[in-house]
């Protein structure tokens, strides 16, 4: 786990059989690891997560109660700042922490329950855990929408179907739809960057009972996507990371993806060995490229020049950062054509030098679907943004 602004990294160590929270300082000129044992291994489903200022939250379940701790380097221990706990009696709740939100100085997580789901403050409130917002349905994923901890967009399993919605934590925890690709369609949002806009979703709108990967433009009209460049085969592929600092451009971030081989159930096959890839959407290829040795799977970030950040640990050397630049192809077919999506008015499409699937009358067309609008806050700092690129009619956002 990773903070927003890739200063700070956390996980759960093995030691022998035993597990230790450790703290990576990622900012300096080398990367270097601090151990933060505690009076005891923790548990292997022990969550931690990295703060802004250093330190790293713990979240333990001791004899069924969610207790929350700050954890810090002091000497040749470790000191702990209790934060409280959060309890859940039914027995079928499951409570877990949310991705680094980008403060970095506040965390947050979720309690699953039957039929709601409820959003806490667990660290960086004035008391201990507060109680934001109650979401019905079953919420899973979690998914930061701005530069600050306001918008989190969670993927709610409401009525035997999962679509994206967004909870404004600034407004008494209002929920709104995000996703509505198809009516009878499951859509997850898998990450989402401030800057460009730039949406990874999975969803099997386009192929009934099959997912598969797909991008769109947060705050604009531009239709979802879904290139037959991110389908591998049977290998499972999984975003992980977007270059920031793209402002406009989401055609030109950089996504770097893990790839797995995948097991029966359609997920990553443990021990199956996974690799690094990285796509663009305005290219037609993912470039596979091999991971590190000793790649703690599934986690980066990009630095905005476009250098891809990869955490390893190895016999030896316990604490090392991999850099990899992957340089853009020369793409030149790329317009802008005016094409109504079904259902709404005509508005902007990004159309890269056509894959089979964009090809008129392919047996596989690309889903022109969009993303719904939010809040007229979001909207209006998107408009900012394009005036100061002196883009502002670029695009067209529609503020519900």
């Amino acid at each position: 786990m990773i903070t927003a602004d890739g200063s700070y990294a956390a996980r759960l160590a093995p030691r022998g059989d035993a597990w230790f929270p450790e703290r990576w300082t990622l900012d300096g000129p080398e990367p270097y690891a601090v151990p933060l044992p505690g009076k005891q291994p923790e548990e292997p489903g022990t969550e931690v997560q990295p703060m802004a200022d250093g330190r790293v939250l713990i979240h333990r379940v001791p004899e069924g109660r969610h207790t929350f701790a700050l954890l810090y380097p002091t000497g040749p221990g470790t000191g702990e700042v209790p934060l409280g706990a959060v309890e859940c009696r039914d027995g079928t709740t499951e409570l877990r922490l949310l991705p680094p939100a980008p403060g970095g100085l506040r965390a947050y997580a979720v309690a699953v329950g039957r039929s709601s789901t409820t959003v806490w403050l667990v660290a960086g409130g004035a008391f201990g855990p507060e109680r934001l917002a109650e979401v019905p349905g079953r919420c899973s994923g979690g998914v930061w929408l701005s530069g600050d901890d306001r918008l989190l967009a969670l993927d709610r399993e409401l009525d035997g179907r999962t679509k994206t919605v967004v909870v404004d934590l600034e407004r008494d925890g209002e929920v709104s739809p995000l996703l509505q690709i198809a009516e009878e369609s499951n859509d997850r949002l898998l990450l989402a960057d401030a800057d460009s806009g730039l949406l990874l979703i999975r969803s099997d709108a386009p192929s009934p009972g099959r997912e598969r990967l797909g991008w769109g433009v947060l705050g604009s009209t531009l239709p979802v996507r879904f290139p037959d460049s991110l389908r591998l085969g049977e290998h499972v592929v999984t975003p992980f990371a977007i270059q920031p600092g793209q402002m406009l451009t989401p055609e030109w971030c950089g996504v770097a993806l893990r790839i797995a081989v995948a097991g029966a159930d359609g997920d990553a096959r443990a021990g199956g060995g996974s690799w690094l890839g990285v796509w663009r959407p305005v290219e037609r290829r993912v470039h596979q490229l091999a991971a590190p040795v000793g790649w703690l799977a599934g986690s980066g970030l990009w630095t905005r020049d476009g250098v891809l950040r990869l955490p390893y640990s190895t016999g030896a050397l316990p604490c090392g950062v991999s850099r990899v630049v992957v340089p853009a192809e020369v793409v030149d077919e790329v317009s802008l054509v005016s094409r109504p999506a079904e259902g709404e008015a005509a508005g902007v499409e990004y159309a890269v030098s056509p894959e089979p699937s964009d090809v008129p009358g392919s047996s596989e067309p690309v889903a022109a679907f969009t993303v719904r609008k939010l809040s007229s806050a979001f909207a209006g700092r998107r408009l900012a943004q394009a005036a100061r690129a002196g883009r502002a009619g670029a695009e067209e956002v529609t503020v519900e």
